[in-house]
């Protein structure tokens, strides 16, 4: 699924002349406040794609010569991608508004081929000033990022606001979230995870101590979990506790995206007796070393041993690297350090710094 911003040109990246509104001159050229450090921003940290889609009236036409367009487009195009700022694709519109063209925003025909079964429609936004760009998302099925003053509640606004700043921060908060519902004969798994969030966590898995435990990594982990499980747990708890690894994983591969500015690595700590070591690497390699050992079958209603397979199935689904060491004397207390280092570890591992891809390879 792909992410993609739909953004206008004139009043959204680029100052509109109140005198013509037409950018026909280097004279006229000039960015809105804070856009390009707001693009640099998402383009570093985020996984969105960019996509220019602006109307340019009887452009190529002796009333708007193409070269008087040429210009200050290519000066807007090269400062930022000076700055890392790089548009997929850049669609510009020449009609008038009275030849009623399909491919004239609000219309559709401009963006028609971006709308597909890979577009995330969730999280995709179209971006602009003027109300046909609220009408080109309501027409995509998007919502809107809306530069200026509250419009009709027709449209389907997910923001509105004047500053760059807060809509890079918007966009920040919001790109980093999965939501994946998985069936089988066995079980019945919803997980809703944003690593963006507050440590808020709604769980229901059968299993009180499992329960206890998951909420340990949205407490400790810094990000916000909605887990709703139904499981055979008339047969026994194996399903229920591995297939929620492998969907949890598969939701932090999601979410994590290109991986883009994060720490990628771990952490340990104490909790009374017990010393336990996680040490993570979220670089695409699926690894998993275990040294626990238990001498009792069950804590409340959990299968101690079920523990090292939870953290296999999360290994294999979200192609980590897992190192997990620990020992104490309480069982309890030997489960519970594991989950919280391994909280702490992907606090750390998601940690948004910059720098890009944290990796010589480029990729993770």
């Amino acid at each position: 699924m792909k992410k993609i911003l739909f953004i206008d040109r004139d009043g959204t990246i680029i100052k509109e002349p109140a005198i013509d509104f037409q950018i026909d001159s280097p004279e006229k050229f000039e960015f809105l406040p804070g856009v390009i450090g707001a693009l640099r921003q998402i383009a570093e940290e985020t996984d969105y794609r960019l996509v220019m889609v602006s109307n340019q009236d009887g452009l190529g036409t002796s009333s708007f010569p193409a070269e008087d367009f040429v210009l200050p487009q290519q000066l807007m195009i090269t400062t930022l991608e000076g700055e890392g700022v790089v548009f997929d694709e850049i669609l510009i519109d020449p009609s008038m508004p009275e030849e009623n063209s399909p491919f004239r925003k609000p219309g559709i025909g401009m963006v028609q081929k971006y709308m597909n079964e890979y577009l995330d429609g969730e999280h995709s936004y179209v971006i602009g000033d003027r109300v046909t760009d609220m009408q080109l998302a309501k027409n995509m099925g998007l919502k809107g990022i809306f530069i200026g003053e509250q419009q009709s509640e027709e449209y389907p606004i997910a923001l509105t606001s004047k500053s760059w700043k807060e809509i890079a921060s918007f966009l920040k908060k919001g790109s980093r979230k999965a939501k994946i519902a998985r069936k089988t004969s066995e079980t019945e798994i919803a997980i809703e995870l944003d690593l963006n969030g507050e440590g808020n966590s709604q769980i229901h898995t059968g299993l009180h101590f499992f329960d206890h435990m998951l909420e340990q990594i949205a407490r400790h982990g810094g990000v916000d979990l909605n887990i709703q499980v139904a499981g055979d747990l008339n047969v026994d708890e194996h399903h229920t506790i591995e297939d929620t690894g492998i969907v949890l994983g598969e939701c932090f591969t999601m979410a994590l995206g290109g991986k883009k500015g994060i720490e990628r690595y771990g952490f340990a700590l104490p909790m009374d007796e017990v010393k336990a070591e996680v040490l993570l690497d979220f670089g695409g390699r699926a690894h998993l070393e275990w040294d626990v050992a238990f001498d009792r079958e069950y804590v409340g209603d959990f299968p101690t041993e079920m523990t090292k397979h939870f953290f296999a199935a999360f290994c294999q689904s979200c192609k980590c690297n897992l190192h997990i060491r620990a020992e104490g004397e309480n069982m309890h207390h030997i489960i519970e350090a594991i989950f919280k280092a391994f909280a702490r570890a992907i606090r750390s591992a998601i940690r948004q710094s910059g720098g890009g891809i944290p990796s010589s390879k480029g990729t993770l």
